[in-house]
This record gives structure tokens, sequence and C-alpha cells, in this order.
């Protein structure tokens, strides 16, 4: 007997539940805005170099548009059929325009044999920036261009880096103070510092808000995950964590909408993050879980919860039945098991939690690595970034159907390491593809990026499940820190391709496989009831 049973005898999966759940859920349609905002708020807009405020247009320019007249003030990038973006001449070159005869030469018109490349400079003036995919971003606004371009992407670093630390902070403060006041407190955080960040004046202030913002972010995935799992009886566990995955997949698809609606990264910012003061004013609603209640010798209150619990799912007359001394009997091994304090050491201290710890950290590193790898370059595809948004959102959906029948009827285990498999097997087969079979590159970073998606949608479910409830946050907080880790060296490898072009793909699909290898040491958890104790882990694995 435990509290599974009393879950049941309440109702089950009844009407607080499905409210219980939704209302949990619905910042999520915003959570993948936070962890994907880069994307738009830092997007790269096409430039140049801004022309010299004091020059004299004294040439006969009447015949030539201004693309063309470009053409003497900026030499051609190393490919020789586009402007450069950093470099200017130092003075301007008439003889480019004069020597050619027609428009469709001018773009390729080079000096002479016997002319000397004349002599070139950086952008003195600043760039000139194109609007027609992006009105304003961090990078047109503090000119994160040329020299400048890497702290484009360490603005996304510098977020990650928040995350992680959210996630190492408010795992074990909600092990100590609740799951509900730790939710309320990050929601409140991110609106407030979300919003703030609209109105940073420098790059600098702009990471450190983003940091901060990153660490609501984390305290809340976390405590949204064990709220939800801990509420949720053992038998709809698979149905409800892969169905309420599908919020941060549509929130893929509502963050291509609201960027290409506003174009505007201040805008977005506040957009995107506002919202949460509404769901900061309705989680007052939660129900703190009643296991954390119990193991932490406040059962009176869990008593309470559980009868409002039982009413609202119309079963009154557990009210009478359900007593101090029944719940107690309950969870009496539990309670005892809870007079004792845990710390991290704990995940590793015993032969069950160290196999468990050991190979969650791999597939938390090596799923979030991959995913993160592939979503966070929208850029490089060729296509408008927003359409690959939608696209990039779109493929979630048959994957993680996919996912929810091998968890229902295959196992977690089995669903986590096939899906790191695949995932791996179609980053390996895009090497071989042509650069410019761009379709075929496009169609399989789609399915990968898929694959990896469900991958996250099982590793949530299946560590929750793992990790027994006196230090399930901490637990989560832990392995979700080396996917933070994953997310930050995401970014760096791509810089490996100036190397070799394949090699960020091999690192990517190595990683995964690696991951794929551990998942399959991994315990299988399908309809089995959630371990409250260490002790619970050591006997049942």
């Amino acid at each position: 007997m435990g509290f599974a049973d009393l879950l049941d005898e309440v109702g089950g999966f009844g009407r607080f539940q499905w409210l219980h759940v939704i209302l949990i859920s619905m910042p999520g349609l915003l959570m993948a805005s936070q962890n994907l905002l880069n994307n738009f708020t830092a997007g790269m807009p096409a430039h140049r170099c801004r022309l010299p405020a004091n020059q004299t247009y004294n040439h006969n320019t009447t015949e030539v548009d201004e693309r063309q007249l470009l053409r003497a003030f900026i030499p051609l990038d190393v490919t020789g059929t586009k402007l450069d973006k950093c470099r200017r001449y130092v003075e301007p070159q008439w003889h480019l325009l004069s020597n050619t005869t027609g428009a469709h030469q001018l773009p390729g018109a080079t000096p002479g044999p016997n002319t000397t490349q004349p002599d070139t400079e950086d952008c003195l003036d600043g760039w000139a920036y194109e609007r027609n995919e992006f009105l304003s971003t961090i990078v047109s606004e503090w000119d994160l261009v040329c020299s400048l371009r890497p702290l484009k992407q360490m603005s996304q670093t510098v977020y990650m880096g928040g995350v992680l630390t959210g996630a190492i902070v408010f795992g074990g403060l909600s092990d100590r103070f609740g799951r509900k006041s730790v939710l309320i407190w990050s929601y409140f955080q991110l609106a407030l510092l979300g919003s703030c960040t609209a109105l940073c004046w420098s790059y600098l202030s702009y990471c450190i808000l983003r940091f901060l913002t990153g660490m609501a972010v984390s305290g809340v995935i976390l405590n949204a995950v064990s709220l939800k799992v801990e509420w949720i009886p053992t038998s709809s566990r698979t149905l409800v964590g892969t169905l309420t995955s599908f919020f941060f997949t549509f929130g893929q698809m509502i963050l291509a909408g609201v960027a290409h609606r506003l174009r505007d990264w201040r805008k977005l910012q506040v957009a995107v993050c506002a919202p949460y003061f509404l769901f900061f004013a309705y989680s007052w609603w939660y129900f703190e879980s009643a296991r954390w209640l119990v193991l932490n010798r406040r059962p009176e209150e869990a008593l309470k919860i559980l009868h409002r619990v039982a009413r609202i799912n119309g079963k009154p007359e557990m009210t009478e039945k359900i007593t101090l001394e029944v719940l107690q009997s309950h969870m009496n091994k539990e309670m005892e098991s809870s007079r004792t304090s845990y710390t991290a050491y704990d995940l590793l201290k015993t032969r069950g939690m160290r196999r468990i710890s050991i190979c969650l950290v791999a597939v938390w590193f090596s799923t979030s690595f991959a995913y993160y790898g592939l979503a966070m370059d929208l850029q490089k595809f060729g296509v408008s970034i927003y359409l690959m948004q939608v696209i990039f959102g779109a493929v979630d959906i048959p994957a993680k159907l996919f996912a929810l029948g091998m968890l229902s009827y295959l196992g977690r285990r089995i669903t986590q390491a096939t899906c790191l498999f695949i995932s791996a097997l179609i980053i390996f087969a895009n090497i071989f593809v042509p650069p410019d079979m761009q379709t075929v590159r496009t169609t399989l970073a789609c399915l990968g990026k898929g694959f990896t998606s469900a991958s996250f949608t099982c590793v949530y479910l299946f560590t929750g499940e793992l990790y027994p409830t006196v230090i399930r946050q901490t637990g989560m907080g832990f392995v979700s820190t080396m996917a933070r880790v994953g997310s930050m060296a995401a970014p760096a490898v791509l810089i490996l391709d100036e190397v070799l072009p394949a090699l960020p793909s091999v690192v990517y699909g190595g990683a995964a496989v690696v991951a794929g290898c551990f998942a399959c040491f991994l315990p299988e958890t399908l309809n089995v009831p959630l371990p409250d104790t260490i002790e619970d882990v050591e006997e049942k694995w």
C-alpha cells in the first residue's frame, strides 16, 4: 500500500488532475520561446559596411542602381559573388563601374590584370543592415558582426548558463521548500526579468538579465514536471507526460508566428515574457504535492489537500474514509525514511542510485547537445527562418506520437535508446548528402530534430519515475544540469565546421550513440509505482 493507492481512492485521474495538468502545462506554450528566442532576437541580418559620411559622389551614377554603385565602395567576398560584409575600399573604385558595359556584368567586374588590388579598411563608419527579415535584433543594435560576431552566440551560452545554474539552485530549494512555492517564484522572476530585458541599454545588461531569466526557466520546468507527476496515477503517467509535451511543440510554432509579426527583438521579448504574469496570478490555485508534504512531516496539510481533491473528483465520501491514521499507515515506510536529510551525494552513494544517475547524465547531455545543435542555427538552411521554425516545431508531432506508442507498449528504456540511435543515424546520414542538395539536408535535419525532441519527452518522464520522491527534485536538477552543459557546448561545436564541414555532425551523432548505449542500462519503469525512498529504488532495481 502506498500513495498511489490513495490517488486511486480519491478518483484516480479525475477532474482535479485534468485541471491541474492543463494549468501547469499552459506556460509550456511559451517555454519554447525562451529556449529558442535567440534565433530571432539575435538573428543575423544581411549587412555591409556603411559608406563614408564625407564621400562626394562626383561620378556619373545616373545609369546604375544603388547595388551597382556599392561596387565602387565595397569589395567582393572570397566567393566573388557577394559584397564583403566586413571590409570597404579606402578610396572609391570608380573604374569598376566604368569598365562594365552591362548591368549584369557589374557584380563580377574586377580590375584588369595590370591593376593592383586596392587598399581596404574595416567598417569605420559602422554597418548598414537590411530590414526585410528583421526590423531590429541585438546584432543590428549593438553591431555584433565581423570581429564581434562570437558575441551573438555568447548571449545564448550565457542564457543556458543561467538555466544550468537554475537547475542546481531550484532543484535543491524545491525539495526543501516545496514544489508550489518555488514554481510560483519562478513564474514571477521570469515574467519580471524577462520583460525588463526589453529595456536593456547595453549588451552586458542584456546578458545579465538573460542569465537570470534562464535560472527562472529551470525553476519552471523542473517544478512543473514534478508537480504534475506526483499527482498522476501510475497508469496515466505515460499518456499525460507525452501529451503535455505537445504544449512545447506548439509553442515553437507560436514563436515563429509572433516573431514574424513583430520582427523587433524588444517587442518580441515582452510578448513571450509578459504572459507569465498571468501564470503567476493563477498559480496560487495549485495544490502542493501531497507526497512531498507527508515526507516533510506535514501530514495534516496533505490530508486537507487530499480531501479537497476527493471532492473535486466527485468522491466526497472518501473524506470520511481517508483519515490521518489511514494516510500515515499508507506512507509509514516513506515517513520513516524521510527523517533523514538528503543531498546530491545520495544520488551516487548507493549502487542502484549511482547506476541511474550516471546513465541519466549521459542521456540528458547528449539529447540536449544534439537538439540545440540542430535547433539553434536555423539561418544556415537557406529558407525563411520563420518557416524553418514552423517546420522544426511541426516535425515534433509525428515524432512524439511515435514515442507515445513506444512508451505505452514497449516501455521507457527501449523508447529512449531507439530515439537516440535513430537521431544519430539521421545525423550521420546527412554527412554524405552533397551541399547542393539543400532540400534533402533540411529534411534529414528536421527528422533528426524530431527524434531528439522525442528523446527529450521520454527522458523527462523517465527521470521523474526513476528518482524517489525524497530526492526527486535534487535528482532532476542534477541530471538536467548536464543537459544545460550540452546546450552550452552545442553552439561551440559548430565552429568545428571551419576545420572539417562534417565534424559537427560526427560529434553530435557520436554523442547520441554513446547515450543510447547508456540508456540500455536503465531499469524499466512502465506501469511501476513511483518510488518514494532510496530504499524503494534499491529494492526494485
